[in-house]
């Protein structure tokens, strides 16, 4: 572990006051939940931790400051009984505790266990007021900060493996592979390329979660990668939830004499008949030919629209106003 005051970015005499500054900044600079997306915003946030560990705390500063205890909390190996230069002074700290002191030392590490208290002989000084949970709880609220949806840190949650972060992709489908399912090629921010399997009846804005393909934590497994799918329009289909719509062109003398017109689906065309005298906007339905839904499939409904050849057409026109002169009719007579 790298210097506690370098950590903590402070000068060696730096007052006690100064070093509390310190750390309350960078903690609410470097805390997980502020910086969600990256992977080593946890490991950051415990060496913070650790740092403060050690030169917050006045009697383990003072014992890191005479080189007796290492950044990580834990006691230098000072030679042997009658080593000569490594031997401590009689009833120090080098050579045991004198009467009334405390040779004992907490260290504070991450390590594949997660976030670790340890300590030699008695228990450290760290529990009390203007301790790091204090802070911490002060800061972020009990517990020391807001969870992944709404859940607090609690202070047993740092003795446990660090969860990875879930990250966030989009893809884009049609509807026929909405019908039959597919597979995408996807960037995930982790800067990793993943092939995602598509199941077929999947709606649009619909998520797919893909497991451990998030972001790792540190000493625990990875989050997990979410994939919003969207599904493209479609030139002559309109979604409908399962069901599809689709407006079917027809000459006017397929709607006056009836007969049979090919209609296009998502899978193979089918022939629909068409009844004589057939108005514009009558509305078909094709069993089981729209989008997969749970345990069963959709419907496809064919709305007609009569469509007049391009251009004036003088034979048509001359029928028409024939045909107006014997036959006579009002289709808006129910408009009053």
């Amino acid at each position: 572990m790298r210097d506690p005051y370098d950590v903590l970015g402070v000068q060696k005499n730096a007052t006690p006051a100064a070093v509390k500054s310190a750390f309350r900044r960078l903690a609410k600079k470097l805390h997980p939940d502020a910086n969600k997306t990256d992977n080593t915003a946890a490991t950051k946030f415990s060496e913070l931790n650790a740092a403060y560990e050690i030169i917050g705390d006045d009697a383990k500063r003072k014992a890191f400051d005479r080189g007796e205890i290492d950044a990580e909390g834990k006691p230098r190996f000072q030679g042997f009984p009658g080593g000569g230069a490594g031997r401590g002074r009689p009833g120090g700290p080098r050579g045991g505790a004198g009467p009334g002191q405390d040779s004992s030392f907490e260290s504070f590490t991450w390590g594949p266990d997660g976030f670790q208290r340890s300590s030699s002989g008695r228990a450290g000084g760290f529990r009390g007021g203007g301790g790091i949970d204090d802070i911490l709880k002060e800061m972020f609220g009990a517990g020391g900060g807001a969870g992944r949806r709404g859940q607090t840190f609690e202070q047993e949650d740092f003795g446990g493996p660090a969860p990875g972060r879930d990250v966030t992709g989009t893809v884009t489908i049609t509807l026929p592979e909405v019908l039959s399912g597919t597979s995408r090629r996807v960037h995930l921010p982790t800067g990793k390329d993943i092939d995602a399997k598509i199941p077929a009846g999947l709606a649009d804005g619909q998520t797919i979660r893909l497991k451990g393909q998030g972001l790792p934590g540190p000493g625990g497994s990875a989050g997990d990668a979410l994939i919003t799918v969207t599904i493209a329009e479609h030139p002559l289909f309109k979604r409908d939830g399962a069901n599809l719509r689709l407006e079917l062109p027809v000459t006017l003398y397929e709607a006056v004499l009836g007969g049979k017109v090919r209609v296009p689906t998502l899978g193979s065309a089918v022939e629909l008949s068409i009844p004589k005298n057939t108005s514009s906007g009558r509305t078909f339905r094709l069993k089981g030919k729209g989008l997969p839904k749970a345990g069963a499939t959709g419907d496809l409904f064919v709305t007609t629209k009569i469509i007049l050849p391009d251009g004036n057409d003088s034979e048509l026109e001359t029928l028409m106003q024939k045909w107006r002169d014997g036959h006579p009719y009002n289709p808006r007579s129910d408009f009053g």
